[in-house]
Order: C-alpha cells, then structure tokens, then sequence
C-alpha cells in the first residue's frame, strides 16, 4: 500500500491530519465569533488533508444549518482560522503548523437528497401497487 510506512499502517502525514481533525473539534468549541458559534452543534468536520510539507491544511466541513447560512459560517470559520492555527501550535508538536483552509463538503448535502428521492421514489412505487396483493 503506497503511502503506507508507520508499524501503525497510516503515514506520518496521515497520522497528523488526523490529529488536527480531533483537536479542531475540540478547539471549535473555543471560537467566539457568533457566525460560527451559534451554529456550532449543526457543524460537523468531515475530513482534513495535510500536504507533505505541511504547509496548508484543508479542513472539510459539513452544516446542517441550511444554504442560507453557508457563507456566514464559511467567514466565521475563515476568521477563527488563525486563533484555530495558534492553539493548533500549542497542542501540536511539528515544526510547521498548516494554515488552515476551510472548505464546505457537500457530499453529505448531496447524500440527503439522494436518500430522500429515493425514498420519494419507494413510497410512488407503494401508492401505485394494486391492494391485495
């Protein structure tokens, strides 16, 4: 498996994206801006991709929120970026603590709706079986 060197089976890389995954969940409950703090219990972090060098992180977001309130949230998560990157520094221990890039995941969204037609599509399929079958 390419990508995998660690006795653990998950690169070093993979091993830290991870890390930030759990203490950006943890951190987020310390964020202040309101954009993002009174839609907290309705965000969720999917994923974060480090690159090799440790330059950036993306950070993969999903809300339950609703459309109207995505950009809201994406500006409060941009501006909570640097405070998240500051106590990021405190906890981990690398040289180089990623800028943090967030970035909305909508294949959750996506998900949803593709369950609920299918379920709009099952409950068509019942309304239009003959009774007493």
């Amino acid at each position: 498996m390419a990508g995998r060197h660690s006795s653990h089976g998950f690169s070093r890389g993979e091993r830290v994206a991870e890390q930030i995954h759990r203490d950006l969940v943890e951190l987020l409950r310390q964020v202040k801006d309101p954009r993002v703090a009174q839609w907290l219990p309705l965000i969720t972090l999917t994923a974060v991709e480090v690159t090799p060098d440790y330059a950036h992180a993306k950070v993969y977001y999903t809300s339950l929120a609703g459309g109207e309130h995505a950009n809201e949230i994406a500006r409060g998560l941009a501006n909570a970026a640097g405070f998240l990157r500051r106590e990021l520094g405190r906890r981990l221990h690398i040289h180089h603590i990623p800028e943090l890039d967030f970035v909305f995941d909508a294949s959750v969204e996506r998900g949803a709706r593709l369950a609920h037609l299918i379920d709009e599509v099952i409950e068509a399929e019942r309304k239009d079986e003959p009774k007493g079958e």
